[in-house]
């Protein structure tokens, strides 16, 4: 070969490595850069409940996650739900499951777990890095450059933080809330009637946050009230936090009990729960009501509903009874409480009426990688399952149920048809999907599907995937599909 063609060979070479190396800076550019965030949702003797959040702040879809931690002697996970657990020792490894593994740039995957002992997390990892994250991200520039990227952070306006620390404040703040404000909660206990109806926006919602020991109590109701729920001077509803026409809220962290109703959204769509502790209630422990649509309830704990109520101590309530339409049916006649999401909730013990209550009128929900424990269900009211469900196009997957005594108990999900008017396919046209069943010896369906021939046109499907132990009947009382 001559050292012409040589020297021609190794330039192509040469190019073809560069082009490599150029090619991988650009799959670099383009990648995920995730970060996971612990959170501490419930607190009691001798454990807690928490989670972690997981974000992407790079460019490219996450196709998998791992977050790996210690915890200390002593200190122990008890349960999980939302990933797969193994452990070594005090070494704990979480891996997503089968639905939340893929993170979008800019979205978020959850899981969740509950501890016997103090000790918190330590040493955290998220697919092999810090769980802080990476570092920022940077975009690649189109030129090359000595100079090392920058990036910028733009400080909030003065103003759109709103500390509070005592039940006067809080009122005060709720009162006075703008689009984009956030109203953070110190650790306490707050005593009175707390209700907003001040609306968010998409670009700019309105954040109520604090820790778990951020403690929300009303001891009422009291006053005249009116014909139909509404802020009215001189009646306090009883609800531990009340939203009356207030979208685009975001309710983090906090704790709410010893109330008449937990948390009610009333003609509030957009409102996101997100690690809520909400407890000993007389009634239900939170209500999407009067079309709250397009809400989301996620890495939250509920027990301890219907202390005075049995029958009405649900522990997610979405939508109304066509019953109650004439007062909360504000979309149509209809209370269209639609595509809420109920995800990755710790639900029970003893909710006294059903862990889920699904309206009729109510459309495309989604429940997904939640934990029922039905003991304390009632019985009361037709409250005997985990979730009923009348409402129209749900998607109920990858939970975990479980019952044992004390309490009544006929079938771990149970779909009902109602009619209503204007006429829908109510119950109709549900799947369910992936969900884990104990029913502890005593209930006789994990998915028992009330009236087929009704849903003829719009069937409810029963997945394979879905499992059921404990049974004295069964999985379900229809065809299971594959």
């Amino acid at each position: 070969m001559s050292p012409r063609s040589r020297a021609v060979l190794l330039g192509a070479a040469t190019l073809s490595a560069a082009l490599a190396v150029t090619g991988a800076v650009g799959a670099q550019a383009a990648a995920a850069n995730l970060s996971a965030t612990f959170a501490q949702t419930s607190i009691w003797t001798g454990g807690y409940g928490a989670g972690y959040t997981i974000t992407n702040r790079g460019d490219a879809p996450a196709t998998g996650w791992t977050v790996e931690f210690d915890l200390p002697a002593g200190t122990a996970v008890t349960s999980s739900w939302s990933s797969v657990k193994t452990q070594s020792g005090q070494h704990y490894k979480f891996t997503n499951a089968g639905f939340n593994g893929t993170v979008k740039p800019g979205a978020t995957a959850n899981f969740g777990f509950n501890v016997a002992g103090s000790g918190l997390p330590a040493g955290c990892t998220v697919n092999g890095l810090p769980c802080a994250g990476g570092g920022p991200v940077t975009t690649t520039p189109t030129t090359t450059s000595t100079r090392p990227p920058t990036t910028t952070t733009t400080p909030p306006p003065a103003g759109d933080t709103v500390n509070v620390s005592t039940a006067a404040q809080l009122q005060a703040a709720l009162a006075d809330a703008a689009p984009g404000q956030a109203i953070k909660l110190a650790a306490g206990t707050y005593r009175g009637s707390f209700v907003t109806t001040k609306a968010g926006t998409a670009a700019k919602p309105i954040t109520l946050s604090g820790p778990s020991d951020a403690i929300l109590i009303n001891d009422g109701p009291s006053g005249d009230a009116p014909d139909c729920p509404a802020p009215t001077a001189g009646w306090d509803s009883g609800y531990g936090l009340w939203l009356s026409g207030a979208p685009y809220w975001n309710l983090v962290g906090f704790t709410v009990q010893e109330s008449k109703k937990g948390i009610v959204a009333d003609d509030s769509p957009h409102t996101t729960i997100d690690g809520v502790n909400v407890n000993h209630v007389d009634e239900e422990a939170i209500h999407f009501r009067r079309s709250s649509a397009d809400s989301v309830l996620k890495n939250s704990t509920i027990t301890y509903t219907g202390l005075v109520q049995p029958g009405y101590g649900e522990g997610v309530y979405l939508g109304s009874a066509n019953s109650n339409w004439a007062c909360h049916g504000n979309s149509g006649g209809v209370d269209r409480g639609d595509r809420i999401q109920v995800l990755d909730n710790h639900i029970g013990p003893f909710i006294a009426a059903e862990p889920i209550d699904v309206k009729e009128g109510t459309f495309d929900g989604v429940i997904r990688g939640n934990t029922f424990d039905g003991r304390g269900i009632s019985g009361e009211n037709s409250a005997d399952s985990w979730i009923d469900v009348k409402g129209i196009g749900y998607t109920i997957e990858n939970n975990t149920g479980t019952f044992a005594s004390p309490g009544v108990f006929a079938n771990g999900y149970e779909n009902h048809n109602t009619s209503t008017s204007p006429s829908f396919d109510n119950g109709c046209g549900n799947v369910w999907r992936g969900n884990k069943s104990d029913l502890g010896g005593v209930g006789a369906y994990a998915i028992k599907i009330s009236s087929v021939s009704k849903c003829a046109a719009n069937p409810n499907v029963v997945y394979a995937s879905n499992t059921v132990a404990n049974a004295t009947a069964g999985l379900t009382n229809i065809p299971v599909t594959p």
